[in-house]
């Protein structure tokens, strides 16, 4: 079974329905059935079919997702060609992003076959723990029809004083510009998709004129008279940016590529080099442009991300501070192998460059001009880049400046506005289910303050939707709080178990990436790579059963036990200590006694300068933590380093974990494998130490045990 992705040719683009094949060789050769799809609710987002079997009625069962209504289907069949719709598991829980890659499948609590509970995965992007990329698992019953999870089926947030539900208008909240006309929405508005988790009839919701409208929803002033401010938020993840540009940045218009030359396609004074000769600016339907045409780096046929050479402006003198332009396109900034950058050339120096930001959305950035007012400059759009990835640059509207622009303002949020600043802020999680958000106002009480919703954005995702603000003693969780993860990482999605195996086997793999940064990872020809495989099981604990994993004993068997070494390091106080052990590839088993640290553990792939290395430790409060902001090449994307956070066992001060390293990855395990950390992590091969490392006091001991695993 698998997703038939229609495409345009067969007129019905974009449609997903479930289809079957079958092999007599072993895989070799796969036939498909002509009777395809099997099935089709003529959705773009039903997708992702796992088929088991299910011995007590003899027949098939297949989940399958509506990936953006958060909702699995469960179907039955005699045959694989003929499917009866059985049920629908979810919206619950986390929903902050689509629903993926659904699994359902029988598992003996603490391996008593008298006591089998099923087990529901679902993968979502983004919304995961870490953020970005992630997968969520249920633990409840199934009757060969209906999945039902433990624990109730709908969340109540904690009583409180409701300041604004929008059941009867807005009600002394005051709209300006077009985006949140002069009422509640009741439900979704017409071209937007299916918008959940809203309480009563109606809610503030901006998606008005299909994302184009802006605006903003402000309060009466209020008095903070308890802890806590909960409200349900969702639409689009564009946080406030500190020094954003909010309308037109104003300036003198150097250039704005809609007057050219014919013979060249540029503005009169301006050339080009390379590959670009005979091609300028073009008309253009990129978000944010300036006027009809934009100059575009992706204009050879054929050629787009591969061409490269230069366009240069005609000479000018700098009579201004910044040089303000728009840009979108590849991030590939100057320094860099292949960059796509607009330069200010003086003589022979750059005088400074900016970048694409990796999308097809233009922004403003501006170029510190100070420096040379008075000399002769000029722009040049340099694209040096053929590597296919955002490999070209666009550029429209230079000007010049006495004060820089940018970027453009494009949040989407909700703010609480004290004193006329803001002092809490949330988005939405780039979804049309709305969900819990919370702010601690423990450092205002008493104070007067307004809530604020503002859509300041007409691009993607460009609208807020926001409902049933709460003054509360105590805070509301969101689904991603109120979830069960497979991992606390960023780094293991999709992972699905296999069929056939014995009941004591049930075996996953994930895919060790995340789609926040999948796309610029560092490795070639991949862009990611799986996790080790891993056996499933559930144990008994005072929340009810957990999953567990274990590494699949093939892994125990390509441990090299001869070389097996260890350390002990004691009284370790606040800093780092080399244990003079390595390790590339090989299984790290670590003991903690934390004494009056506050923290403590490993730096795993330590550089030998220590300027290089990933910290895996425990703190005192019962947390597991990944750090990797220091793991070796973290800037290919900004949202690669990071720290990971699971909550864990500490008693007595101790605590214990396995990390399985690797050349690019590490995987930790905790609490008998109750608690797993996956993370992608690119050190210098050279970066193979081992250290000790304590925080806020001194640890009693980390012990360590190094096995390395065959390659």
């Amino acid at each position: 079974m698998y997703t038939s992705a229609y495409t345009p040719a067969s007129g019905r683009d974009g449609i997903q329905a479930q289809s079957l094949a079958w092999s007599t060789d072993d895989g070799t050769t796969w036939t498909k059935y002509s009777g395809n799809p099997v099935i089709d609710i003529g959705s773009r987002e039903f997708r992702d079919p796992k088929v088991f079997w299910y011995a007590p009625a003899k027949e098939w069962r297949m989940v399958a997702v509506i990936a953006n209504e958060h909702k699995v289907l469960i179907w039955r069949s005699t045959d694989l060609k003929a499917w009866t719709r059985l049920s629908e598991f979810g919206p619950r829980n986390a929903t902050g992003g689509v629903w993926e890659c659904p699994d359902l499948f029988p598992l003996a609590v603490d391996g008593d076959p008298t006591k089998v509970r099923w087990v529901m995965l679902v993968s979502l992007n983004p919304g995961g723990i870490a953020g970005g990329s992630g997968t969520q698992y249920f633990v409840g019953d199934f009757d060969g029809t209906t999945f039902i999870a433990d624990g109730p089926a709908t969340y109540e947030p904690p009583k409180g004083t409701l300041l604004q539900g929008f059941e009867n208008g807005y009600a002394g909240w005051t709209p300006t510009g077009t985006a949140f006309g002069s009422q509640p929405v009741a439900g979704s508005l017409p071209g937007q998709q299916t918008v959940t988790g809203y309480v009563g009839q109606r809610l503030v919701n901006s998606f008005v004129d299909f994302d184009a409208a802006q605006g903003e929803l402000t309060s009466p002033s209020f008095t903070i008279d308890q802890r806590h401010l909960n409200f349900l938020v969702g639409g689009g993840r564009h946080p406030a940016v500190p020094g954003a540009t909010q309308g037109d940045p104003g300036g003198e218009v150097f250039t704005d590529f809609e007057t050219l030359d014919p013979a060249n396609h540029l503005p009169a004074g301006w050339s080009a080099t390379g590959d670009f000769v005979g091609y300028g600016a073009t008309s253009s339907g990129l978000p944010y442009h300036q006027g009809e045409k934009v100059l575009d780096s992706c204009v050879v046929p054929d050629r787009c991300d591969l061409a490269t050479g230069t366009f240069v402006s005609p000479e000018f003198t700098v009579t201004r501070g910044y040089v303000n332009l728009l840009t979108a396109g590849g991030a590939h900034p100057l320094g860099a192998s292949g960059p796509t950058v607009v330069e200010l050339v003086s003589g022979d120096r750059v005088v400074g460059s900016v970048t694409g930001n990796s999308s097809g959305d233009m922004d403003w950035r501006h170029i510190d001009a100070r420096s040379v007012i008075g000399q002769k400059a000029r722009i040049v759009v340099r694209d040096d880049n053929s590597s296919g990835d955002w490999g070209h640059l666009m550029v429209d509207d230079i000007r010049f400046s006495d004060s820089a622009a940018g970027p453009r303002d494009t949040q989407t949020t909700v703010n609480l506005v004290v004193g006329g600043e803001v002092v809490r802020s949330s988005t939405g999680s780039d979804s049309e289910a709305l969900d819990w958000a919370s702010w601690d106002l423990s450092d205002l009480q008493g104070r007067s303050a307004q809530i604020r919703v503002v859509d300041h954005s007409s691009g993607g995702w460009g609208h807020i939707l926001a409902d049933q603000f709460m003054l509360a003693p105590s805070p509301a969780k969101n689904g991603t709080e109120r979830a069960s993860w497979v991992d606390h990482g960023r780094d293991n999605y999709a992972g699905v178990t296999f069929n056939g195996l014995p009941d004591s086997q049930r075996t996953t793999i994930g895919w060790m990436n995340n789609w926040q940064y999948a796309h610029d990872v560092p490795t070639s020809p991949w862009r990611g790579q799986m996790t080790m495989p891993r056996t499933l099981s559930l144990v008994s604990t005072a929340d009810g059963p957990q999953l567990r994993q274990t590494p699949v004993a093939a892994v125990e068997k390509a441990l090299v036990n001869r070389d097996k070494e260890q350390a002990k390091v004691r009284s370790l106080a606040a800093g780092v200590k080399p244990t003079g052990l390595e390790a590339t590839v090989a299984r790290v088993e670590v003991r903690v006694a934390l004494g009056s640290a506050t923290e403590a553990g490993v730096v795993l792939r330590r550089s030998a300068d220590g300027s290089v290395g990933t910290r895996v430790g425990v703190r005192r409060d019962g947390t597991l933590v990944v750090d990797r902001t220091r793991s070796g090449d973290v800037a290919f994307n900004a949202l690669f380093a990071s720290l990971e956070k699971a909550p864990v066992t500490v008693r007595d001060g101790e605590a214990s974990f396995t990390a399985y390293l690797d050349r690019s990855s590490v995987e930790v395990l905790a609490q008998g494998g109750q608690r797993s950390v996956t993370d992608l992590i690119y050190p210098p091969a050279s970066a193979t130490g081992i250290a000790a490392y304590a925080v806020g006091g001194t640890a009693k001991a980390v012990d360590l045990k190094v096995t390395p695993l065959r390659p």
